[in-house]
Formats: structure tokens, sequence, C-alpha cells
């Protein structure tokens, strides 16, 4: 069975988790959020992740994908440190620069593809979401009604 955490600064990875109830039904069963929450300590995180995967007595063949708001940043490190302690982070996957758009593709795509494809198949998805949307200005249609 493959899950997906989301982890996070703030209240943002389980902000997404909401969202991507909406969207991906009862996949979104297998995910897991969690954030590093204002004026929380880096131990008190800690604290939460143990609590998190001990809640969850997890399989020799599970897999994971770990998505994460930024690479490097304390919520992921300390995240991964305890994963590694509970002897899991072999068979995870790791992304940084969550959006939606990777989140979704790799919820409802869980089931259908290994991690490495799933990995390479949602940052080309989170990536072609990032555009700069242009409002059609009024101008175009004031033209048209001069022909």
């Amino acid at each position: 069975m493959k899950y997906v955490f989301l982890v996070s600064h703030g209240k943002f990875a389980e902000g997404l988790k909401t969202s991507l109830e909406m969207f991906a039904g009862d996949a979104a069963e297998r995910v897991f959020a969690i954030g590093l929450h204002n004026g929380k300590s880096a131990d008190d995180f800690k604290k939460e992740v143990e609590a998190l995967l001990d809640a969850h007595k997890f399989n020799d063949d599970d897999e994971f994908m770990i998505l994460a708001d930024l690479i490097g940043g304390s919520p992921l490190t300390t995240f991964m440190n305890v994963f590694n302690e509970h002897g899991l982070l072999d068979r995870a996957t790791i992304l940084g620069g969550m959006n939606f758009t990777m989140a979704l593709t790799v919820v409802v795509s869980l089931d259908g593809m290994d991690r490495a494809t799933l990995a390479q198949t949602a940052l080309g998805e989170a990536k072609q979401a990032l555009q700069e949307y242009k409002v059609p200005s009024s101008d175009a249609d004031d033209d048209e009604d001069d022909i």
C-alpha cells in the first residue's frame, strides 16, 4: 500500500489535505498532513511526528510519498529524521515545492504508478500548473466593435 505525507510550515498541509478530500474522495484516506505551527518548537513537532507514526502501524511492504513545502525546511528535516528512526525512509520518495496539482496527481495516481514514475509525473504536472493568468482586456472587446 502507498501512503502520502504532506509536511509544511503552518497549516498549509492540513488545508491542502482538506482540498484534496474534495477531489480525491476515498484516496485521501491514505493522506496524512502535519505542519510545524507558529510558536511550536522543533522538539514539539518531532513529538507530533512520532505520535502520528506510532498511531499507524505500517507494513514492511508499504511505500510512501512525502510532499513538502520546502526542501531543507525544519518541518521536512525533522519529519525525515523521525521517519528514518522508524525505518521507513528507504521506502519513501520526497518531493519539495508542494502545490495542489502535485498533491492531487500523487493521490489519484498512487496505485497506478511506481514511486519513480509517480514522482516524475507529479513534478511535471506541478510545473505545468505554474503560470500567470492573463485577464482578457476590455480594450480587445472594444476594438472588435469598431470593425
